[in-house]
This record gives structure tokens, sequence and C-alpha cells, in this order.
């Protein structure tokens, strides 16, 4: 009889992802296209960080381990949901399975949990490059390096499976409409026919606490490079640390402020369309714009692509320089 139960609670086996289905065909091709080049600018640019940054030894430093850390992480993360949403626009069945959508909110967590913990990272040590810039290269040394980037990694997913965990104990009998583009959380627990209280309270508290502790320690590191940019004696020393963390605080501005709306708010103060329009800077804009904040702007990045580029040229096409010369 027992048996019977279960098979009754889980009846449950597939998804249909709402997303943007009430929006007109012309609009959901445009989103489309818009939505596959700006996938297809962030993959590419992070594959191109990633290839540099591994190529050309005057990247072989901290910082740059880190970013390349990061726009691997990205590529993952948009990965994550992108596809799956450009799918959805151009496809009449906008189904998910069961196991697919645990696996979808899974790592769409786990991988947003690394990234802010890589940011805590990052921040730190641009801290000692620019507040204790003489122990840069014995604090910020090659195994500690190794050691909080693999922390970041497996800290992360291992929390994130334990929340899995308690996401496993709810039963879904129906219905199986998700009012979002994918499996996040709010959603699920709406539709789940056991108890959420205590699960929706847990899971809450521990995706704020790592939200916020990330984001106040990210904070405390570019406070004290503020305060210690303030001491510089050049003006241009000044501005040209003050451009580049502002870069930064601005893409930390659109991460961390879509996932405070999303997670960190009182559950039920926003509806479900702000939700997904915030969710998409949060799964689309933010991992396109990182790229071009934390990399391709910079000067030593922008060189080496140039001297990769040229050195590429020459080899597939010998006769340019001769023709040149």
């Amino acid at each position: 009889m027992s048996d019977m139960e279960e098979r009754n609670e889980t009846a449950v086996s597939v998804f249909i992802l709402l997303g943007f289905s009430s929006l007109g065909l012309k609009l959901k091709i445009f989103l489309f296209l818009i939505l596959l080049l700006t996938y297809l600018i962030t993959v590419t640019g992070n594959v191109v960080i990633i290839f540099i940054v591994c190529v050309d030894r005057r990247l072989h430093s901290p910082m740059y381990f880190f970013i390349a850390n990061l726009s691997f992480l990205e590529i993952w993360f948009t990965s994550v949901t992108s596809p799956r949403l450009m799918l959805d626009f151009l496809s009449v069945s906008r189904t998910i399975s069961f196991h697919g959508c645990m696996a979808q909110t899974f790592f769409y967590f786990a991988l947003g949990i690394t990234e802010f913990c890589l940011l805590v990272i990052m921040s730190f040590d641009r801290y000692v490059a620019i507040c204790h810039p003489l122990q840069y290269t014995t604090i910020m040394n090659q195994r500690l390096c190794i050691q909080l980037v693999l922390g970041s990694w497996v800290g992360s997913f291992t929390v994130i499976s334990l929340r899995m965990l308690l996401i496993s104990k709810l039963r879904f009998c129906g219905p199986n409409v998700i009012n979002h583009f994918f499996c996040d959380n709010s959603p699920l627990f709406q539709l789940s026919c056991t108890d959420t209280s205590g699960v929706k309270r847990v899971d809450s508290i521990l995706i704020s606490t790592l939200v916020l502790t990330s984001l106040c320690l990210t904070m405390l590191s570019y406070m004290s490079i503020f305060f210690s940019i303030l001491q510089m004696p050049t003006a241009t020393g000044r501005q040209k640390a003050f451009g580049t963390c502002g870069s930064h605080l601005t893409s930390l501005a659109i991460g961390y402020g879509s996932c405070i709306v999303l997670y960190v708010r009182p559950s039920g103060s926003a509806s479900s369309d702000v939700n997904k329009g915030v969710a998409l800077l949060n799964n689309v804009l933010y991992p396109f714009l990182n790229p071009f904040i934390y990399s391709l702007r910079n000067k030593t990045v922008k060189l080496a692509l140039r001297e990769t580029f040229s050195r590429s040229t020459v080899m597939l096409f010998p006769n340019l320089r001769h023709a040149s010369g």
C-alpha cells in the first residue's frame, strides 16, 4: 500500500516551463536571435580569455588564474539555462523531465555559489596587490591560489548537494506547470504537494547567508582598496584604479543585486514576471558583461591577444609577411 502511495505522490515525471510563452511569434524570434548572439559572444569571449591566459606567460599570475577560472565557470553557468530558454522560444512543447529539472536547479545554484566564492577570492587578490604590494608574491603563492579555487568549487557543490537532499524529499503529484523559464526554487516549491514550509525556510536561510556573506567579504576588500587608492600620490594612478574598481563594482551590482531580489527578499514580494525579468539579468546579461569587465578591457590582455593573433596569422598565411615586407 505504501508503494502505491509513493508512486501516486511522484506521479509528475515531466514539467512544463511557461517561460515567455505569452509573447507574440515575431517577438519570440527576435528575442531568440538576441539571446543566441549574446550566448555565442559570452561563450566565445570566455573561451578566448581561458586560451590567452594559458598560452601567454605574461598572464601567468594569480589575478589571471582566477579570471580564467571565472571564465570557465561563466561558460557552464550560462549554459545551464540559456540553450534551454532559446529552444523554448522556438518550440511548441516546452517540457523538461523531472530529473532534468532537478539537474538544472542543482547546477544553477552550485555554479552560482561557486561564482560568488571566486568573486570573494578575486577581491581579496586585488586587496593584497594594492594594499600590500611588497608581500603580494609571498601571500598569493601558487599553492594558496589552487587551494582557494578548489575550495570554492568543492565547498559550493557540497553545500548545494546537501540542499538537494532537502529538495529530494518533496513530492510532485500535479499540477506540473512551472511559471518560469528554468527550474528555480520558488516555482518548484509552489508545485509540491507536500508541506514545503520547513524546506523553504532552510533554503531561504542557506541561500541568503551564502549570498550576503560573500557580498560583505567582497565589499570589505573593495572598501580597503578604496581607502588605499585615496592615499595614492598621483591623480593618474587614482583615476586608473577608480576606473578599474568602478567597472568591477558595476558587474557586482548586477550579479548581487539580481540575486538579492530573487532569493534574499521576503517570499512572494515580487510577481513572477518581475522574477523572470530579473533572472534574465542574472542568467544572460551578467555572464555576457564579465569577459569585457574583467579581461577584454585590460591592456595586458589586449596586447597578448594582438600578439597571439599576429603570430597565428603569420603561421596560417606565411606569404603575407613577405608581401608586406
